[in-house]
């Protein structure tokens, strides 16, 4: 059995609909060999068609109970998991109900994942503050199927074909960060992203630490973080055999992993991975969670509620995480 590659609409009012169907009307997807079954509102989709000068012909039910469209000549499957009035659900501005749609689609398609009904997901762009408004206390995609897979610690990777970034805290403001590190949180980080790298992607990586101060602390003079509390966990991975080094400073570091010295960058927060990986990969680059029993991969972006409803966002990162995702799918 060929099992489908699921993937999420995200929030209905952002630019998710529209690059699906742009990534879904692409010759660069001709070559996929799972087929794709679109979780999410099918009157939306048809109303982001219209938007990108697509035609949606509807084709009936597909064996799955989806319904089937023929999209710029490809069949596609859609399963409605929600009804949205599309008159009262404007571009840029998702409800409480927009809310509890987006949570519905990740969650049916990570069901599907961990029941073995398909092969991966694939994530649109979501609106936290709209999940929150619909009552979910999630600070977003991750958190969320970390709790729906029973898992205690994933991993966000961001990557591109220059770049690998593993973010030891997500989504928390910058005077968190310091709080919340601890040696056991890093060396549980570099233990998942070692270990997921050489099931889905590389035989034996290489991972550099980043510091967390300038100048990896100058020695206490910028904070002790790195002796306290990140060498410890660099050390204590290197005993397991993991190829670690580090901790490194973060303004030098980056240039050697993009000219191939390292397979992926461990940091210590969200912009100190972010912005280099996006100034290189703002496209293509595409959001993995590691450390989950499925698979699933994400665009590298928000809702982009400036191009919502214009047609002009580009589908390069939902196309690379589609194509990211078959190729972990064969290595479960």
């Amino acid at each position: 059995m060929n099992k489908p590659i699921i993937v999420t609409m995200g929030d209905p009012t952002g630019v998710g609909p529209e690059i699906i169907v742009k990534a879904l009307a692409s010759a660069e997807l001709d070559g996929l060999s799972r087929p794709l079954l679109i979780a999410g509102d099918d009157g939306v989709l048809e109303r982001a068609a219209n938007v990108c000068g697509k035609r949606m012909e509807d084709a009936g039910q597909g064996p799955s109970g989806a319904r089937r469209f023929r999209l710029d000549g490809r069949m596609v499957e859609v399963r409605s998991l929600s009804s949205l009035a599309i008159d009262e659900v404007p571009w840029g501005r998702p409800d409480r109900e927009c809310g509890r749609a987006m949570v519905d689609y990740i969650r049916w398609a990570c069901d599907r994942c961990l029941e073995g009904e398909a092969a991966a997901m694939v994530t649109a762009p979501i609106n936290k503050a709209a999940i929150h408004e619909a009552g979910y206390d999630f600070p977003g995609h991750t958190e969320m199927l970390a709790e729906r897979c029973g898992v205690k610690k994933v991993v966000m990777m961001l990557a591109g074909n220059r770049l690998r970034v593993c973010l030891v805290t997500t989504h928390l403001s910058l005077r968190e960060v310091p709080e919340v590190l601890t040696t056991e949180e890093i060396l549980e980080t570099i233990r998942i992203t070692d270990a997921s790298l050489r099931r889905f992607f590389i035989e034996s990586p290489r991972l550099a630490v980043l510091a967390l101060n300038p100048h990896a602390g100058e020695s206490g003079l910028f904070g002790d973080e790195e002796t306290r509390i990140i060498g410890p966990a660099v050390q204590a991975a290197r005993s397991e055999g993991i190829d670690a080094t580090g901790p490194q400073s973060a303004d030098t570091l980056f240039h050697f992993a993009v000219r191939g010295e390292y397979d992926a960058v461990i940091c210590m927060y969200h912009d100190q991975a972010l912005i280099p990986l996006k100034l290189l990969h703002f496209e293509d680059g595409v959001n993995v969670t590691l450390g989950l029993p499925i698979v699933r991969t994400s665009v590298d972006h928000g809702t982009a509620y400036n191009l919502a409803g214009t047609g002009k966002a580009s589908e390069k990162s939902l196309i690379a995480a589609i194509e990211m995702a078959e190729r972990m799918a064969e290595k479960l």
